[in-house]
């Protein structure tokens, strides 16, 4: 319901399980949408997936920078 409703922080949690089981595509979705929609840890987690090529082409260092650098800007203590 919260999804459905445009919820970020809802959308990066719903990421979460898919990217535990490997299924790096659907949790790339959310992650996405949610940074889109301002959440800090989801631009965190996509840096990550950019740095280590999970899911993603590896060595897109301004797409990882990017992710890096907005939730550092939005305050997650991790990307400071």
């Amino acid at each position: 319901k919260r999804i459905d409703a445009n919820d970020p922080v809802a959308m990066c949690r719903e990421g979460v399980e898919p990217y535990e089981k490997g299924d790096y595509s659907s949790a790339l979705g959310y992650y996405v949408k949610a940074a889109e929609l301002g959440d800090v840890d989801a631009h965190y987690r996509l840096s990550h997936m950019y740095r280590d090529g999970v899911g993603v082409e590896k060595g897109k260092g301004r797409k990882e920078t990017h992710h890096l650098e907005e939730a550092a800007i939005g305050g997650h203590p991790k990307a400071r």
